[in-house]
């Protein structure tokens, strides 16, 4: 079979024997898989995000092994981590790629090399607002498909495939009005938002858009939002589009894709002093869900788009602590790292589990972990019992593979951090650390 209609394999979990957990202590020292943390720390200094290679492979097998059987591609959400070396790892794996912008599409061709050039093909691009240049370099491509979010970029669509001499495969993306239990900020099924079109009103969009020679509606697209625990949701707004389907089909419409979007949320209560969150069940009961939405479809090739729940657990943020300073009945662990580096709590409230390197052995304290940026919102939690740290030792916060890094910024004339990835008893630096001549590079004066 062609890449684009490829079954999904399991050739990823099968092959995979991995640890529980990426983090866990040994003796009293945490480490990635078989490497210390300390001893990361000391070799490439911190910040640093620390990430276990064998995790994010038996995450994204786990997917694959799932859809086993039926037509189907597993397509990475390069938002939630783009480094380069992940990237050529999952395109190794067979993964297609969910981009929402020129920069990621670049970034797939660029870790996808000359001998997985194939990956392209596999590549959906997302995004409300794309511009000429990105759809240019889209098209020349040759991706798989479009996810068109409105009716005016898929004119500009047809005008730009006119102009190329091409013709441009699309899926509109519709608007399934389905309520996901989530952060606002990550919602994205409701009518009120700005992602997609309503579905009532998709079948009148494809029939004008069928006037075009150089448009070819291969698909229909859902996506109703991000850190979505629970099935019922995916399945609700699945079964609403296969009725669309159907009525494509019976205007004449071939449609051979459904993109289901990803979505797929993790716990990010999740430690070694807690119970293991069972990832395997988790995307057992996704895939069921979706596989008796789809009942009715018939032949079609579900396109999945999975992220955080890939690379979001096989990820930490090491950090030291500068200094620990009482503001009243307030004590306040301040480390090097900061909302630059690692921006979710502030933006969206979010709840990372924060372990101390070294294990402890005292009684817990009530602290606030926060940063050393010059805003009263740099924080990674707020009254947290933690065992006690003391000031130049070593703390990692879990769960940050995902929205971590590729959110982060230079607030402050801060560096990035550094990124290593652990493949077993070995790691290798991905991204070494950022100068501040680096970060004046580009500026005139």
């Amino acid at each position: 079979m062609s890449p684009r209609t490829r079954r999904a394999t399991g050739k990823g979990a099968a092959a995979l024997t991995v640890a529980a957990r990426p983090f866990h202590y040994r003796g009293r020292g945490l480490r990635c898989d078989g490497v210390s943390l300390a001893e990361l720390a000391e070799a490439h200094g911190t910040p640093l995000y620390v990430y276990s290679a064998g995790q994010i492979r038996y995450r994204f097998g786990l997917f694959q092994e799932a859809f086993v059987g039926r037509e189907a591609t597993v397509c990475y959400a390069v938002k939630a981590n783009s480094s380069l070396a992940i990237l050529r790892m999952l395109a190794e794996l067979g993964a297609g790629f969910d981009i929402v912008s020129g920069g990621e599409l670049e970034r797939v061709r660029r870790a996808s090399g000359q001998k997985n050039k194939a990956a392209l093909g596999r590549v959906v691009f997302s995004g409300a607002g794309k511009q000429v240049w990105e759809i240019d370099a889209a098209l020349k491509a040759g991706i798989l498909l479009f996810n068109v979010e409105s009716e005016a970029e898929l004119g500009l669509l047809a005008a730009r495939a006119e102009a190329l001499g091409v013709r441009a495969r699309f899926a509109l993306r519709v608007n399934p009005d389905v309520f996901a239990e989530t952060h606002p900020y990550i919602s994205t099924g409701l009518r009120e938002h700005k992602f997609g079109v309503e579905i009532g009103l998709a079948r009148a969009i494809y029939r004008r858009a069928a006037r075009s020679k150089w448009l070819d509606a291969a698909g229909v697209s859902v996506h109703i939002g991000s850190q979505i625990r629970a099935v019922g949701p995916f399945a609700a707004a699945l079964a609403r589009v296969a009725g669309l389907v159907g009525e494509l089909r019976s205007d004449g419409h071939e449609i051979r894709y459904v993109d289901v979007g990803g979505g797929l949320g993790i716990n990010y209560n999740d430690s070694p002093m807690q119970p293991r969150f069972d990832a395997a069940r988790k995307v057992a009961e996704y895939a069921a869900a979706l596989a008796k939405a789809a009942a009715g479809l018939g032949a079609v090739h579900l396109l999945v788009e999975p992220g955080r729940f890939v690379v979001a657990q096989a990820g930490g943020l090491l950090t030291r602590v500068v200094v620990v300073k009482r503001n009243g009945a307030k004590t306040f662990v301040i480390t090097d790292a900061a909302m630059n580096d690692l921006i979710r709590p502030a933006l969206y409230q979010a709840h990372h589990e924060i372990l101390p390197v070294k294990q402890g052995r005292g009684a817990s304290v009530k602290v606030d972990v926060v940063g050393p940026v010059c805003e009263s919102g740099d924080f990674f939690a707020h009254d947290r019992e933690m065992p006690r740290v003391k000031a130049d030792e070593l703390v990692l916060l879990l769960d940050a593979g995902a929205y971590g890094m590729s959110e982060s910024s230079n607030y402050n004339t801060r560096a990035r951090a550094a990124e290593v990835l652990v493949d077993g008893d070995g790691a290798r630096l991905i991204r070494r650390r950022e100068t501040l001549r680096e970060l004046m590079a580009a500026e005139i004066l």
